[in-house]
């Protein structure tokens, strides 16, 4: 058996098959740092704009994915409904909701913050595969189910001020 690469028929395409999977690989850590510097940048972004121009924008992102919203009384808070996220599966349903919240942070200045909260729906052999109760084990002190969501952060960002956003992005293109 020829085990030479180099002679054999195949050796070029298979040297050339294990080059780009070397570079697929090295593009894809650097793709994954540059998105994990985007989401850092953006989640201690402060808006060059009043909260009264900012809020709207990011309630009517949250109304464009779906989410019905409740808006709190008092400061810039809101919260949305649950909803399906995924097709229902036999190991049960995947449900969404986002805690929305807006803080001042000078004269003319705001950050947005979106927490997302993931919840199971499951069905059991013992309730003749009805739906149980949703699971929603609430806020914890470590913040268990709820993350802070830094995608739905830059997509808001990408919206509201896109010139902060194409000089995070040039920025994060030297990230290697």
């Amino acid at each position: 058996m020829n085990l030479n690469l180099s002679k054999s028929r195949l050796g070029p395409t298979a040297l050339l098959v294990v080059a780009a999977l070397c570079l697929t690989t090295a593009a894809g850590c650097a793709g994954r740092r540059r998105e994990a510097f985007l989401h850092d940048k953006t989640r201690t972004h402060v808006y060059r704009k009043p909260m009264a121009e900012v809020w709207p924008q990011a309630l009517a992102l949250l109304k464009e994915k779906g989410y019905s919203l409740r808006v709190g009384a008092q400061g810039f808070e809101a919260t949305s409904e649950w909803l399906m996220h995924g097709a229902p599966s036999s190991l049960g349903t995947t449900q969404v909701r986002y805690h929305v919240k807006g803080t001042e942070r000078g004269p003319g200045q705001c950050a947005i913050e979106f927490h997302k909260q993931l919840a199971t729906e499951t069905k059991s052999a013992s309730s003749g595969g009805r739906s149980q109760e949703l699971n929603d084990p609430g806020v914890r002190a470590d913040g268990g189910n709820i993350n802070r969501d830094a995608e739905m952060e830059w997509e808001l960002l990408q919206k509201v001020d896109a010139e902060s956003a194409a000089a995070l992005r040039a920025e994060a293109d030297k990230v290697q």
